[in-house]
């Protein structure tokens, strides 16, 4: 699993420009399943996604499709994590520590 945070880098204005564009890379996203949550961050200064079911690379190849990204108003940091506990809703995603 991975913490996909964002960071802007531009003025708000420019960020909102691309903003459509990046809902609906998100909602591709979704529907293929790489994606579990996303939201802003609070202050408005970027945001998190929390994705699954992929491995490093797909991660970065995502990120770096970001319309966000394109625009340059955004930064990822990118923090993968082994999820050995999850909330029942989330169980299919429960990982084991390597032995």
């Amino acid at each position: 699993m991975f913490v996909l945070e964002l960071t802007y880098t531009a003025p708000l204005d420019r960020v909102d420009a691309a903003l459509q564009d990046h809902v609906a890379w998100l909602e591709r996203a979704y529907a293929a399943g790489h994606f579990l949550a996303s939201g802003r961050k609070n202050p408005r200064d970027g945001g998190v996604i929390i994705a699954a079911g992929s491995d490093r690379a797909t991660v970065e190849e995502l990120t770096a499709d970001d319309p966000f990204v394109r625009a340059g108003v955004c930064e990822y940091r990118i923090t993968e994590f082994t999820a050995t506990k999850t909330a029942p809703a989330l169980a299919e995603y429960r990982e084991q520590l390597p032995s």
